[in-house]
């Protein structure tokens, strides 16, 4: 659950609780479900989508015994666990533009709750497309390197060389960035040598908004974290500036 923040995604997966950790991959296990069954297939070599989400559950720690039994499940039950992928669009406090992807079996109450999380915490839900349009969809996939020793300039030739669009640094944190189609192949080519905090298609924001006001900034990151706790809500992307 993130804007663009590469810190939130190190924290996330690196000191979740056993709780949070819980939810984490209860969330991502929903997606591979559905990834299966839209994608039909449980290989993904077959299924680029369910190849995606693999790449986010590994990054996120998740064991490979889970994830082959989650897979197993999707193949052999036609039954249950009907979720859809839906987006919500709109602004929080200051004109933050908020994207909310939830995946639910019931359109009308994740709606209802989305919307009334929006309103609570002083902002309001728009209209599909009203902020959608100031996003561009990239793979993003993020090394920590504050406890590792990976070298930079073999970091960045071995990302380009894998199929990469771009390589930058912030202090520990190596960003490397996919065309979409591109991420399960680079991710496939680094996963070997690296060890990723985090490895996922994201939302990233074209321009940023500043938050200055203590209240607003409360009220909005109260917002996340409920959107956050709420089982339907897969990710939340939005453009305030960390």
């Amino acid at each position: 659950m993130s804007g663009h923040s590469k810190w939130h995604n190190i924290q996330k997966t690196k000191g979740a609780a056993d709780a949070k950790r819980s939810q984490i991959f209860t969330k991502i296990s929903r997606e591979m479900i559905v990834a299966v069954k839209e994608g039909g297939s449980g290989d993904p070599s077959q299924n680029s989508r369910l190849a995606t989400v693999i790449a986010k559950a590994k990054a996120a720690n998740m064991p490979n015994d889970n994830i082959k039994r989650v897979i197993d499940k999707a193949m052999g039950s036609g039954q249950g666990d009907n979720y859809e992928s839906v987006t919500y669009e709109g602004y929080g406090p200051c004109g933050v533009a908020v994207i909310v992807d939830a995946m639910t079996d019931n359109r009308n109450r994740t709606a209802s709750e989305v919307r009334h999380l929006f309103d609570k915490y002083g902002g309001n839900m728009g209209a599909a497309g009203c902020v959608s349009w100031s996003f561009d969809k990239k793979g993003v996939i993020l090394i920590d390197n504050e406890d590792e020793d990976y070298d930079e300039d073999t970091v960045m030739e071995d990302a380009l060389e894998a199929g990469a669009d771009d390589f930058q640094v912030d202090e520990s944190i190596f960003e490397i960035y996919t065309a979409p189609e591109s991420f399960s192949e680079v991710c496939a080519a680094l996963e070997g040598k690296y060890k990723f905090a985090s490895a996922q298609i994201e939302k990233v924001p074209q321009n940023y908004v500043q938050m200055t006001d203590p209240d607003l900034i409360m009220k909005f990151e109260k917002m996340l974290e409920k959107m956050e706790d709420n089982d339907d809500i897969q990710n939340v992307w939005h453009n305030r500036e960390d």
